[in-house]
């Protein structure tokens, strides 16, 4: 647990380190959002580089402070402690690419992402659709709790219904986060963006019918 917790702050703290340390070789104006067409639409100036490490911070602490609270007062905690840090570890790693991307882009003042190997969208939802496969592994390994796992009114019945849909939906984790990656790769822009929200949203729709199914049987 204390490996883990070390490297959940050396990933908290990280983006701010490297934000620091590129800011003097980064314009002074430098390119801050993007519209669905990869096209720039925001400048700004290049102090607003330190937005996403302090943003990457305040998610850090956060998430730490629900992993504490679910040790303090729930019956699993410990367990759903361990848990909740394995995925902000994984959450951290996520802001921790999209800051390099974000610096990479700012300092090449790129200003259609269509021109670079990976878009936005791309480099977010390959990394999603990693995450989801991770989080698909460990979501059986859950003890009924409060904040994290498939949580729905029928899959937190009882212990039963809860590792049923645990398990129904560590395999929704998997295969959805595979066919996250498969379309990432495929496409770009907006086409990507709708391609993964339209796999999320049914994922979501079927895995809360499916804890509906699994508390109708087990109760």
């Amino acid at each position: 647990m204390k490996t883990k917790k070390t490297i959940y702050y050396i990933l908290m703290y990280l983006p701010l380190v490297i934000a620091l340390i590129t800011l003097p070789y980064l314009p002074e104006k430098i390119p801050t959002h993007y519209g669905f067409n990869n096209q720039v639409d925001r400048w700004g100036s290049k102090y607003e580089a330190l937005l996403f490490p302090i943003i990457n911070l305040f998610m850090g602490y956060f998430l730490l402070g629900m992993a504490n609270l679910a040790a303090k007062k729930e019956e699993h905690g410990e367990n759903n402690k361990k848990v909740t840090i394995i995925v902000g570890i994984l959450l951290l790693i996520l802001f921790n690419t999209l800051n390099i991307y974000s610096l990479y882009t700012s300092f090449n003042k790129i200003e259609n992402l269509s021109t670079v190997s990976l878009d936005m969208n791309q480099l977010v939802f390959i990394i999603i659709g990693v995450l989801m496969i991770v989080t698909g592994n460990i979501m059986p390994k859950l003890k009924i709790n409060s904040m994290i796992g498939l949580r729905t009114h029928w899959s937190m019945k009882n212990e039963v219904t809860w590792k049923k849909s645990q398990h129904i939906g560590g395999i929704s984790f998997i295969v959805g986060g595979i066919i996250i990656i498969g379309i990432s790769i495929a496409m770009k822009g907006t086409p990507c963006l709708l391609s993964v929200l339209g796999i999320l949203i049914s994922l979501t729709v079927i895995d809360v019918f499916l804890t509906y199914r699994i508390a109708k049987v087990n109760c």
